[in-house]
């Protein structure tokens, strides 16, 4: 058995912890370890607040207002993916993380979400879509609670 569900959400923060607490309810209910579960949503919050930061295109249009977040949880893999309308990322030009432009200053209050996913995920794929907008992937190895629904055998 596997369980998939994809979100067509508008660009507004209150959307960041609606796609959480939907996460959360889904691997709770299949039986994912918790904190496997708490990894993931981490790791999916980060990228829906950079879809909501970053992920307008240059228009006004509803492709703008809104991004999309599809998650897929199937045997032993959960592959979550955001996609946005906004410019992209940077070209990569080094950094502490793969996906960062320049590591952020120890004092900045945003700039970490790329390498904050990167550490919480199994594998991160970014996928920069001229003139329509990014994509972040990522995938995380399952753990499961005792009598799961969906666990592998």
């Amino acid at each position: 058995m596997s369980i998939w569900w994809s979100l067509h959400l508008r660009r507004d923060a209150a959307s960041v912890p609606l796609a959480r607490r939907l996460l959360l309810g889904t691997m709770e209910t299949a039986g994912v370890d918790p904190d496997i579960s708490y990894d993931l949503s981490v790791a999916l919050s980060e990228a829906c607040a950079n879809a909501v930061e970053h992920g307008g295109g240059q228009g006004a249009g509803e492709a703008s207002a809104a991004y999309r977040v599809t998650a897929y949880l199937d045997g032993e893999k959960c592959r979550i993916e955001v996609a946005d309308s906004g410019p992209g990322f940077p070209v990569r030009r080094g950094g502490q993380c793969a996906h960062a432009a320049q590591p952020p200053p120890p004092t900045a209050e945003s700039g970490r979400g790329l390498c904050l996913i990167e550490q919480l995920a199994d594998h991160v794929h970014v996928r920069n879509r001229p003139g329509r907008g990014a994509v972040v992937s990522f995938d995380k190895i399952l753990k499961w609670r005792e009598g799961a629904l969906l666990k592998v055998s």
